[in-house]
């Protein structure tokens, strides 16, 4: 066994160090951090697709009432969390409407416009959300 014991490291004994008497710091009080709203967008990004922007919706955002396209498995309290997270307000009421897809023709050519799911959402009042930045 004695072949085998090159292969084996030997232990050194570790120097004692002394420790030196550390002055004691003065204590400052800490910067609180500024409270930031924290996004996730791992929700938002499962509910919403993009913002539904037309003539009514418009006219909607007057009233406090906001229009979405969201994905077809997303249901009401999906939505009211994505935008409460993404966009910082708070949401009072959800709306969803199931837009059927529809048969349209150009020429001879028939085909289909896609459907597609709408939420319309209504805030607090006072507050708001930029859909289209200026």
């Amino acid at each position: 066994m004695a072949i085998l014991d090159i292969f084996k490291k030997k232990k050194k004994p570790s120097p004692v160090k002394k420790e030196a008497k550390k002055e004691p710091l003065e204590k400052k009080p800490a910067a609180k951090p500024e409270k930031t709203r924290r996004v996730s967008v791992g929700t938002a990004c499962r509910a919403l697709k993009e913002p539904h922007v037309s003539e009514k919706a418009t006219d909607l955002t007057k009233r406090d009432w906001y229009t979405f396209r969201v994905f077809p498995e997303a249901n009401k309290v999906e939505i009211k969390k994505a935008i409460e997270e993404l966009y910082g307000v708070e949401v009072v009421a959800v709306r969803i409407v199931n837009i059927p897809k529809k048969k349209r023709r150009l020429g001879r050519i028939e085909g289909w416009r896609k459907g597609y799911k709408k939420a319309v959402v209504r805030l607090k009042a006072g507050q708001k959300i930029e859909v289209l930045p200026r």
